[in-house]
């Protein structure tokens, strides 16, 4: 301590410039004379002298030599065995959600000839659970940043099991609906493992990982539709729902593996705890801790819906809640699509159906078909391929093009549906359109969590949910009921949303391509964001910005 307090007595000048990094030069070295540059002070102050014997005060002192962030703990622990596990966990909350999801299109068309239902019955049975995904997004992303990310990620799993499981045991139509709705209340705190999985993530490694994530959300697609091959006609469809869960139980019995977000202890206060997580980590990787005093950053008010509007965010926060709205609208409209245009060959024989078939019962039901499996199974793979084209351009390109790319292939191939192709045709453009619509949903979910602050990056992910929600909870009513009135104006919905959102994707303001995560939400955004690779030979990353 005596040793570090001479040092900084020997320290007589500290000088102030708006450049938001820290640099020496050579005839200041010799001086005795110390500049350090913090962004966003104001130029032209003068030298303050300090009288002799005097500490230099803590916000003028150069912070890298003797402290440390957590984003500074985190890249230097990198990416390793602690990482890999989190990974696979993370990987098994996207899978039960997308089994959870993909039930849907089995299950109405059972329930509607098995229970008799009308045909407006089997859409609310889809639209319910949409329902309860979009109320509860915001609240779990409320809870996230309220009472931590563990909290409400443990929670939500939880009640989405038990609502699950309880779903297969519905004796009438009326149950079975209220319990599904419970069950999208749930699931609309899944999204939450991602703001989890980011904040422990290295900034070269997290896109790549994010999108490799939704490798498991394909995977869980592909099993359900290869599950529900073997139990639909020996068991049934309440087996289903039960065999279902099983990937929500081992996240369950997992996730108390899981710790809370160094990140989200820094900015409550909680700093040991923060401390004894990052050293885990380290110890786990078999990586040194930083050297030095972990900096508590300022205590925010969380989880603020005004947050996400401010000066800076608002923009940011309006484009990003179209861009998933169309994100959803055209992926689950694809899905129920697909089964349609299978079904009839291609969107001319829709036409023609239509025209034909005047009077049909509103209760006649088809199962689906062992053609019908293959062919949902043979467009869910598409998106695999989907993964490995955004992991390839997304580092390159950057989101927002990502994105942006994404939505207006999509949009062309739905044009392209326009003209009346053969099957093969039609199944080649279904399967580059869900590759894509998929990977703009990648690319959606690696960005927005990489924008928004600390304080608010679960609130403003949740927000970003609950519209994508809304989305899919209002597609059904293009993709099926405007379906029977006009083929060609359903797929010009669904190609002009996409072309706006590319749009939307463009005019993003904040380009976070090689930036880190923001930590606080009181300063310009990307004073914090740089990371040390970025810099320049013999310069200094000045952290002394995070006290406040």
């Amino acid at each position: 301590m005596e040793e570090d307090l001479f040092q900084l007595r020997q320290l007589p000048v500290v000088k102030f410039r708006r450049t938001g990094e820290s640099a020496r030069s050579e005839d200041d070295t010799a001086s005795g004379e110390h500049e350090v540059q913090i962004e966003g002070v104001r130029t032209g102050l003068e030298a303050v002298e300090l009288d002799d014997g005097a500490a230099v005060p803590k916000e003028f002192a150069n912070p890298t030599d003797d402290t440390f962030m957590v984003e500074d703990a985190v890249e230097a622990i990198g990416f390793g065995k602690f990482q890999w596990k989190l990974s696979v966990l993370t990987g098994l909350a996207w899978m039960a959600d997308a089994m959870e999801m993909m039930i849907l299109s089995i299950l109405a068309p059972q329930l509607h000839c098995e229970w008799r239902l009308p045909s407006w019955q089997v859409a609310l049975l889809t639209s319910v659970v949409f329902v309860g995904m979009m109320s509860s997004s915001t609240l779990w992303g409320n809870i996230s940043d309220q009472y931590g990310r563990k909290t409400g990620l443990k929670i939500s799993v939880l009640w989405t099991l038990y609502y699950g499981v309880l779903s297969a045991f519905a004796p009438v139509y009326s149950w079975i609906l209220v319990l599904r709705g419970l069950v999208g209340f749930g699931i609309g705190g899944v999204p939450q493992s991602v703001t989890l999985y980011a904040e422990f993530l290295p900034m070269k490694a997290r896109a790549k990982c994010i999108l490799l994530i939704e490798v498991f959300w394909a995977i869980g697609t592909v099993f359900e539709v290869v599950l529900a091959v073997f139990v639909m006609p020996s068991l049934g469809w309440r087996w289903l729902l039960i065999l279902s869960a099983v990937p929500l139980l081992l996240f369950a019995v997992l996730c108390f593996w899981l710790p809370e977000s160094a990140r989200y202890d820094v900015l409550s206060g909680n700093q040991e705890k923060a401390i004894a997580t990052l050293k885990r980590i380290a110890t786990e990787n078999g990586a040194p801790m930083p050297l030095g005093k972990l900096i508590v950053s300022r205590q925010e008010d969380r989880g603020k819906m005004r947050d996400l509007f401010t000066p800076h965010f608002r923009w940011t926060t309006l484009l990003l809640w179209f861009i998933w709205f169309s994100n959803a609208f055209s992926y689950y409209g694809l899905v129920l699509l697909t089964t349609e245009l299978f079904q009839a060959g291609d969107v001319c024989s829709i036409s023609s159906r239509k025209k034909a078939v005047e009077a049909k019962c509103s209760l006649a039901c088809e199962y689906l078909s062992e053609e019908d499996y293959m062919d949902l199974l043979w467009t869910t793979l598409s998106e695999f391929p989907g993964v490995l084209v955004t992991l390839w351009i997304i580092d390159r390109l950057g989101r927002k093009k990502t994105m942006a790319l994404c939505f207006a292939i999509f949009s062309l191939c739905s044009l392209l549906l326009f003209i009346c192709v053969g099957r093969n045709m039609l199944t080649l453009l279904l399967f580059i359109a869900r590759a894509f619509i998929s990977g703009g949903f990648q690319a959606a979910y690696v960005y927005t969590p990489e924008v928004y602050p600390t304080a608010t990056r679960a609130l403003g992910l949740g927000s970003c949910s609950g519209m994508a929600r809304v989305g899919a909870l209002i597609t059904p009513f293009i993709a099926q009921v405007m379906l029977e009135s006009s083929v060609y104006l359903t797929l010009a919905v669904y190609s002009g949303c996409c072309l706006l959102a590319a749009l939307a994707s463009c005019f993003l303001p904040i380009e976070t391509k090689g930036r880190g995560l923001q930590e606080s939400s009181h300063r310009e955004w990307g004073q914090e964001m740089v990371g040390r690779g970025t810099l320049g030979t013999g310069v200094t990353r000045s952290n002394s910005g995070s006290q406040e």
